[in-house]
């Protein structure tokens, strides 16, 4: 069984050393970066990062920079480091989408708690079925249904179909699926995302209008009214 891998962001190599001992000790697998530059680079090159310690002050680039660049494409949980204890950076980070905000010191078997926690709920939602109508991907199986009755897809069309019903109603670039979907070390053009969603679409059948091309971003894929109670 893969280890769960953790990127830890600190410009303090005691910080680090501490939190890695913890996080080993824990059986988590353990990525470290000394600067914003650094954590950017080992986000974007490792494959399934599950959750992100963001230090805040940090040299290069600072931790809210971080955060904005990896929110442009990927929603992996994210616990801010910081030692400032000013509401309204907390207030900041709640905003930014941050999961936890730590405030050093801080106890690190509380923080591994709250890292089990995070991670836990992270993978209920990530096998609760996406629904959108009568369309169904059920992520344990990795199947899309309509109506009951499975539809082929290939794996590429799987992660797209996965990323719009991720995301109903959100207009997304080119850049985001190419990165999200064929992986952010791809080097494609916007002609693969387009030729895979004329083949998502047709077999989709009427869904396959639901998703809708933006012109000059990407594609978005249209949130069906709220059921009636």
């Amino acid at each position: 069984m893969s280890q769960t891998k953790i990127l830890v962001v600190d410009d303090e190599e005691r910080m680090r050393s501490l939190i890695r001992d913890f996080l080993l000790r824990e059986r988590y697998g353990v990525i470290e970066a000394a600067d914003g530059e650094e954590a950017l680079e080992k986000f974007f090159d490792t494959k399934d990062i599950k959750l992100i310690l963001l230090d805040i002050m940090m040299p290069k680039l600072d931790g809210w920079q971080v955060l904005a660049e990896i929110r442009r494409y990927s929603k992996v949980p994210v616990i801010m480091l910081t030692a400032l204890g000013d509401d309204r950076d907390e207030i900041k980070g709640f905003e930014m989408d941050v999961d936890e905000y730590v405030t050093k010191p801080f106890s690190p078997r509380v923080l591994m708690a709250r890292i089990a926690a995070i991670l836990r709920r992270q993978e209920e939602l990530n096998t609760t079925p996406l629904v959108l109508g009568d369309l169904k991907l059920d992520r344990i199986a990795r199947e899309l249904t309509i109506g009951g009755k499975v539809v082929e897809l290939s794996l590429k069309e799987y992660e797209l179909m996965q990323f719009f019903l991720e995301n109903p109603g959100v207009a997304l670039s080119r850049e985001s699926i190419l990165n999200h979907v064929w992986n952010y070390n791809y080097y494609g053009d916007a002609r693969t995302i387009d030729t895979h969603v004329k083949k998502l679409r047709s077999k989709l059948g009427d869904y396959g209008e639901k998703i809708k091309t933006v012109w000059g971003v990407g594609y978005k894929l249209e949130a069906e009214a709220q059921d009636h109670a």
